[in-house]
């Protein structure tokens, strides 16, 4: 226990503090005596050793000289760290079901009438990508093995060299958001160090390592790569899928450390105006 002296004419006081947990206790008197204790009871340990402190410092104020250093006061109990704030869940791309033989095949079948059609008005190849993406809606968000070559396939179409037909990027990620997560890797993995990607396809490769996350990069490269102004979309409609995605991608780059206008302002546009357009409207 700590002790506190004060010697001066005709005082001679002792004053000696003491914690245990949230109680405060002090003895004092003449020294040479017992002195009398009294105790205080507060709400908390921490409450009870902010006193302990506060009353140290104005007897040290006063005069008093500490002549015995004895044990520092007892550390107050941890405080419990605060509950993790729970993430926000992300809704579900597709209803999951499970798929029949037949509509496995419709798929398939799909995918390789939308490639035979590449080359053709971009009407055609964006009704025909239409077609496919309502087919693999169907299979609930499976990626079954006999659609799997097919898909593949059609996504290194993304990638062909300039003055070949190239499955436009939206429509390549709008047929991946129909299927399970591990397309869209599959996707990237093949597009990845491609010497022809045009900029919003970097950007949307590297979104998968840049966040860790291939669900949240996937959800995010579509709405990178949808175009404004874009026949047959809507406005209002994609700002209302960044509104859904945005507190996930907010609590995901917190627990990183990371803040969203930090992580959306490190995207090289790389002069694609479009894509330009959409990070000014995400940072907006």
């Amino acid at each position: 226990m700590r002790r506190f002296e004060f010697v001066e004419g005709s005082s001679s006081k002792f004053w000696s503090p003491e914690l245990k947990d949230s109680t405060f206790i002090v003895t004092y008197g003449r020294i040479g005596t017992a002195g009398q204790r009294k105790e205080k009871v507060f709400p908390d340990a921490q409450s009870a050793s902010r006193e302990y402190e506060r009353k140290v410092a104005e007897k040290l104020r006063e005069g008093y000289l500490e002549v015995t250093s004895g044990d520092a006061p007892p550390a107050p109990a941890p405080v419990a760290a605060p509950t993790a704030e729970p993430l926000p869940v992300l809704p579900p791309r597709v209803r999951a079901r499970v798929p029949t033989a037949q509509q496995v095949e419709h798929a398939a079948q799909a995918l390789t009438a939308l490639e035979s059609q590449l080359g053709e008005r971009s009407w055609q190849v964006a009704r025909q990508a239409r077609r496919a993406r309502r087919a693999l809606r169907l299979l609930g968000g499976a990626d079954p093995s006999p659609v799997r070559p097919v898909l593949d396939a059609l996504m290194g179409r993304v990638v062909e060299p300039p003055g070949k037909p190239r499955l436009p990027l939206r429509l390549a990620l709008g047929l991946l958001a129909e299927l399970d997560v591990a397309a869209f890797v599959r996707a990237t993995q093949q597009w990845k160090g491609a010497a022809s990607a045009p900029t919003p396809l970097r950007a949307v490769t590297r979104e998968v390592e840049a966040l860790g996350d291939p669900e949240l990069a996937l959800r995010l490269g579509v709405l990178l790569a949808e175009r404004p102004g874009l026949r047959g979309s809507s406005e209002e409609g994609w700002r209302h899928r960044w509104e859904g995605l945005k507190p996930s991608l907010e609590a995901h780059l917190r627990t990183a450390g990371g803040s969203l206008r930090e992580h959306l302002s490190a995207i090289d546009a790389g002069g694609d105006a479009p894509l330009s357009r959409r990070l000014a409207q995400m940072q907006g």
